[in-house]
C-alpha cells in the first residue's frame, strides 16, 4: 500500500508518537517546551534565510543542514568489535570485520566482491554521502507535487499571480527541505550500513557502517557485538556484490521511483479552499498546507503498477542477500538466526527504511513480500544449485515477478522444465558482457541501437 509522499496527507492517530521522544506525563515539561520552540525558531530562521538558494522543487541546502543540526557528533569515537578491547578505533573493527565476512560469502554466491573500501560512518557522514541519491529519489515526487496544481491553475491566474507562483515555490522548496532534513535525520540515526534501505545509496564500491547504530542496535540482544558486527558486515557486503555486478539493478530501483513520479496529479478542486489557508508572507502556513491533505495526490493504475514493480523488486533483492548471509554464516556464527529474525522483526514493525519511504517517496515495503522472496530464493538454490539462483540476475527479463512470489514451487518448476529460458547462459560472462556495455561511450550505443 502507498502513502502519500513528503507527509501529503492528515496524520495517522493510530501512528501518533512513533519515533517521538517519549515523556512520562505526555506532554512536555517548561524546559523541554522551550527547548521545543528554539528549536522551532531556530529551523525557520533557517528556511528564512535560505529562501533564495532554492534551484529545485527541494532546497537540499536545507534539507543537509537540518539534518546535521540533529544529530549529534558524539559517535565518532564508538569503539566496538575486534578492535574495543585493544584499544583500536571502530575503523579497524568494520574492516576486520568485512574482510571475515567476504571470505565466508565467496563461498556462497558466485557474485565476487563488490566493495573496494569498508569504512565507518558516522550518522553525519552518512547523511552526507547518500543525499546526492536522495535527491535523485526525492526530486521527481517533489517536481510532480509541486508543479500539479500549478499548471491545473487557469491562464488568467497564473497571469494574475505572477511573482508569487515564484515565491511559491521556493517557499514550497523550504518546505519540501525542512521535511526531507529532518526524515534524514531520523533515518541516520538508526540505519546500521549504507545499504540497509535496500537501494544503493552511498558511492560506488563503498561498503559502510555505522558502529554508533550498530552498538545500539546491539544493545539488549545478549550477543557478542563481534558477532553482531560481522553478521551486518556480512548484509552488507552481500548487496555490495549484487550492486556492484548487476550494473542493471540500480538503474531499474531508481527508474521505477521516477516513474512512480511522472504519474503523480492533484485533485484541483481543492485548490480554492487551499489559496485561502496559505499567507505568503508565512512559512508555516505553506507547510501546514501542504501537510492538512488538501494537495493528497492521487494514485493512478500506472503508478500502483510502478509500485508494485520497485516493491517486488526491492524484496527480491532482500531476499537474495537474507538467503545468501545465512548460507555463509552457516554455524560459523551461534546467534546468526536469532540476528537474522531480530532483523526481520525490525521491518515489520515499521523500521527506519519502510519509514522513511513512507514518507519521501509513498511507498510502504511490506516485509510479507521480503519473507517471499526469501522463500523462493532459498528454493531455486536447494533445487538447482548457486550457479542457477544467482544466474537469474544476469538479465532483467530472467527475475521472478510478484506473481512467482505468491507462487515459487510453480517458478521452480518452470525454471525445471524451461530450460531453453537459461540455456547457453554463463552467468559470469552474461554480467560481465552488461558491464561492458554499460561503459562503452554513448556514441557506441547509439550507434548499436541503430543497427
Amino acid at each position: 500500500m502507498s502513502k502519500p509522499p513528503f507527509g501529503f496527507g492528515p496524520p495517522d492517530p493510530d501512528k501518533r508518537g512513533e519515533n517521538e521522544p517519549s515523556d512520562s506525563g505526555g506532554q512536555p515539561s517548561g524546559a523541554e517546551a522551550f527547548n521545543q520552540l528554539g528549536q522551532m525558531l531556530s529551523q525557520l530562521g533557517q528556511m528564512l534565510s535560505q529562501a533564495g538558494s532554492s534551484t529545485g522543487p527541494v532546497n537540499y541546502d536545507l534539507a543537509k543542514q537540518i539534518a546535521l543540526q540533529n544529530l549529534s557528533s558524539s559517535d565518532s569515537d564508538v569503539k566496538l568489535g575486534f578492535s574495543s578491547s585493544s584499544g583500536g578505533d571502530s575503523s579497524t573493527a568494520v574492516r576486520d570485520a568485512a574482510h571475515l565476512a567476504e571470505l565466508w560469502l565467496d563461498a556462497a554466491t558466485i557474485l565476487p566482491a563488490g566493495a573496494s573500501t569498508t569504512v565507518a560512518w558516522s550518522a553525519r557522514t552518512w547523511v552526507e554521502k547518500t543525499l546526492p541519491t536522495w535527491q535523485r529519489l526525492c526530486d521527481p515526487v517533489a517536481q510532480q507535487v509541486s508543479g500539479a496544481w500549478v499548471e491545473a491553475l487557469p491562464e488568467e491566474a497564473k497571469q494574475a499571480a505572477g511573482p508569487l507562483l515564484s515565491m511559491m515555490g521556493q517557499m514550497g522548496g523550504m518546505a519540501f527541505g525542512s521535511q526531507l532534513g529532518n526524515a534524514l535525520a531520523q533515518l541516520a540515526s538508526e540505519v546500521l550500513t549504507s545499504t540497509e534501505v535496500g537501494l544503493p545509496l552511498g558511492p560506488a564500491a563503498t561498503s559502510a557502517l555505522l558502529p554508533a547504530n550498530i552498538e545500539k542496535f546491539t544493545e539488549g540482544l545478549e550477543l557478542p557485538t563481534s558477532e553482531v558486527l560481522v553478521f551486518i558486515a556480512a548484509r552488507e557486503a552481500a548487496h555490495q556484490r549484487l550492486f556492484a555486478h548487476v550494473p542493471w539493478l540500480r538503474q531499474r530501483l531508481l527508474a521505477t521511483v521516477e516513474e512512480f513520479a511522472s504519474g503523480i496529479s492533484v485533485d484541483t478542486s481543492a485548490l480554492e479552499q487551499l489559496a485561502g489557508q496559505i499567507d505568503p508572507s508565512n512559512p508555516a502556513s505553506i507547510e501546514e498546507a501542504m501537510s492538512s491533505g488538501l494537495l493528497e495526490p492521487q494514485t493512478s493504475p500506472e503508478q500502483k503498477a510502478a509500485l508494485n514493480r520497485l516493491e517486488t523488486l526491492l524484496a527480491l533483492v532482500e531476499g537474495w542477500v537474507d538467503v545468501v548471509v545465512a548460507e555463509a554464516i552457516g554455524d560459523r556464527l551461534p546467534g546468526a538466526d536469532a540476528l537474522r529474525e531480530t532483523l526481520r522483526r525490525r521491518r515489520a514493525t515499521g523500521g527506519p527504511a519502510e519509514q522513511t519511504f513512507a514518507t519521501l517517496v509513498g511507498l510502504e515495503l511490506r516485509p510479507r513480500r521480503m519473507r517471499a522472496a526469501s522463500a523462493l530464493w532459498k528454493l531455486v538454490g536447494d533445487q538447482y544449485g548457486i550457479e542457477k539462483r544467482d544466474g537469474l540476475w544476469s538479465h532483467p527479463d530472467l527475475m521472478p515477478t510478484a506473481g512467482d512470489l505468491d507462487e515459487p514451487l510453480d517458478f521452480a518448476e518452470r525454471l525445471g522444465d524451461g530450460e531453453s529460458t537459461l540455456e547457453g547462459i554463463d552467468p559470469i560472462a552474461e554480467i560481465e558482457r552488461t558491464e561492458r556495455e554499460k561503459n562503452k561511450p554513448e556514441n557506441d550505443k547509439g550507434d548499436e541501437d541503430k543497427n
